[in-house]
């Protein structure tokens, strides 16, 4: 039986894409709605069909991860992307995003937009966050639409992979996608026919072929909160508390409020940076503040 990807989930249906690069259009068989099986964009399966627009999905392959907001599976890396100014850069936003993107085992990227509109005033500031970002270990790129400064690095980040495009509404995402892809002609203002962006629309994931990758464009993520993660959880998503809290006193230290804490040490000397410390405590308040679950 021949096998393909998901690229598209609308209206129960479910848009294959397969190694001659046809998309099928498939029907989910009634065994997955028995067992619960749900199947998404991302997702490897093994089909059959008569014709292009007559198939059935038989097979869901193993997932190495999943998101539920937006809904996609098997996502290699996703493409955070912050704009520099209108809106201003945010490393706490920043950090929650990649706090998400960390505890779901996906390999983050921090794209900074709209360099060409940073005033010289504050371009040391940016250029300061983007350094501290690379020394904890993450890739940044700083990119502009207009003089496509950036653009040439992260299109070769893209092959072979699955990759989420996620920020928060206005830093550009479209207008890079639009740069990586003319031909989709995305607007940037108000409603993407192409992808459902935009108010008052049907949200939906849609993979699309950029390179030799493909890239889901999403709406962002619908829920910012840390409904799936535990205090002893936090610590690995922040790379450089997880590096230096091996050394720790304590077993199982939360970096707060216990004595000969190496990570706070570590703060004091300014090789964990105040304002990640910071964002780690206030993000371990969230998690302890959260209503449980029953």
């Amino acid at each position: 039986m021949p096998d393909g990807k998901i690229i598209k989930a609308l209206s129960g249906f479910y848009y294959v894409l397969n190694h001659d690069h046809e998309i099928i259009q498939c029907r989910g068989r009634g065994v997955f709605r028995k067992n619960k099986v749900n199947p998404l964009v991302g997702d490897q399966v093994v089909y059959q069909a008569e014709n292009p627009t007559d198939g059935y999905i038989l097979e869901v392959k193993e997932r190495k991860n999943e998101l539920i907001r937006p809904p996609i599976a098997n996502v290699d890396q996703a493409i955070l992307v912050f704009s520099a100014v209108e809106p201003d850069f945010s490393t706490v936003l920043l950090d929650r995003f990649l706090v998400l993107i960390e505890s779901n085992h996906i390999e983050p990227v921090i794209c900074i937009s709209k360099i060409d509109l940073v005033p010289d005033a504050k371009k040391a500031e940016i250029d300061a966050y983007a350094k501290d970002y690379e020394k904890i270990g993450y890739k940044v790129i700083l990119t502009s639409t207009i003089d496509r400064k950036g653009v040439q690095v992260l299109l070769p980040l893209l092959e072979d992979k699955i990759s989420v495009f996620a920020g928060q509404s206005g830093v550009g995402k479209s207008s890079l996608l639009n740069v990586l892809r003319p031909e989709l002609g995305l607007k940037t203002d108000n409603i993407s026919s192409h992808l459902g962006r935009g108010k008052h629309t049907t949200r939906h994931v849609e993979l699309i072929e950029v390179g030799t990758g493909l890239v889901a464009d999403t709406p962002g993520f619908s829920s910012l909160e840390f409904t799936e993660l535990e205090v002893e959880d936090l610590n690995y998503c922040f790379p450089e508390i997880e590096e230096y809290s091996k050394d720790c006193k304590f077993r199982g230290c939360t970096h707060t409020s216990e004595p000969k804490c190496v990570v706070k040490q570590e703060v004091e000397t300014g090789e964990i940076k105040q304002y990640r410390y910071d964002h780690y405590v206030q993000f371990i308040e969230e998690i302890k503040d959260r209503k449980p679950r029953y």
